[in-house]
């Protein structure tokens, strides 16, 4: 009786975007991975729209996990540092969900790269391009599909320039107007900088003052930071997340909700938190 009456009373709605540096069981385990497998089935199971993004890095072995490219999607071009770099995207599916989960690739960025971080926590030289790359392949993805989500729900440092690109995006084109972006702090780090010339590719980019001045530390704090900032919502998804970023973000006054290890209690912390975010819906 008590689940039915969950399940009725509780049935949420609304289109949300997940973009996820990890999901298990296309990568390995951990507090990114596993988040991102399974908050995307909750969410969906109470009645959710959901799209998943993640990248597709060397390490995901097409044949194995049964990906394809997904020929509508694929082929744009997108400009990076004034170059063409050609958007490839894939698809995979997790029967025991129900769900798929898109990947971006690219030869150039992604070839040869096994993760987001080198095995001695270093990025490659060119890992600034790699997240412009990927956060603004992600949203085109999205406009492609004329999906405008009702919230995006972005893990890892890897997407961290989701905010800056919709930003961008909205200035040329309304669609992500009125999106909710939430950031969900886990156990990711790197060490040092990322690599290359993030503030001159972000100036190529029509970044603002603004912009610059976020991103300007180029550090796994100063990235994470700044997409705080640009932030409505604040997930603690791990118990090992960075404690100066749960403190930034409750100083800067942002909606936070704090990590609860019961999982299940806390995925429905989550979908309140959600509609608190999104607030009513006009279907």
């Amino acid at each position: 009786m008590h689940s039915f009456y969950y399940i009725h009373i509780n049935m949420a709605k609304g289109r949300i975007l997940f973009v996820t540096q990890e999901i298990m069981p296309f990568t390995g385990e951990g507090d990114i991975a596993t988040m991102g497998r399974l908050l995307p089935a909750k969410m969906q199971e109470t009645g959710r729209d959901i799209r998943v993004f993640t990248p597709k890095f060397a390490s995901l072995n097409d044949r194995k996990h049964q990906l394809h490219e997904v020929i509508r999607l694929s082929g744009m071009n997108l400009i990076v540092n004034n170059a063409d770099h050609q958007l490839i995207i894939k698809v995979g599916s997790i029967p025991s969900a129900r769900m798929q989960v898109y990947f971006i690739d690219n030869d150039e960025y992604f070839t040869g790269r096994e993760s987001a971080v080198n095995a001695d926590g270093t990025l490659a030289p060119d890992s600034d391009e790699q997240i412009l790359f990927f956060g603004r392949g992600v949203l085109e993805a999205v406009r492609k599909l004329a999906w405008q989500p009702h919230l995006v729900n972005f893990c890892g440092w890897f997407a961290s320039m989701i905010p800056f690109y919709i930003r961008r995006i909205n200035k040329e084109n309304a669609f992500f107007t009125g999106t909710k972006l939430v950031i969900t702090l886990s156990d990711d780090s790197f060490k040092g900088n990322v690599g290359g010339d993030l503030e001159h590719k972000m100036k190529v980019d029509n970044a603002t003052a603004k912009d610059l001045r976020l991103y300007s530390d180029t550090t796994y704090l100063g990235l994470m930071k700044a997409a705080i900032t640009y932030s409505q919502g604040v997930i603690i998804g791990s118990p090992n997340a960075n404690p100066e970023l749960i403190a930034f973000a409750k100083e800067n006054k942002r909606n936070v909700l704090d990590y609860n290890e019961d999982r299940e209690e806390f995925y429905a912390q989550i979908n309140k938190f959600y509609d608190t975010l999104i607030g009513k819906i006009e279907e």
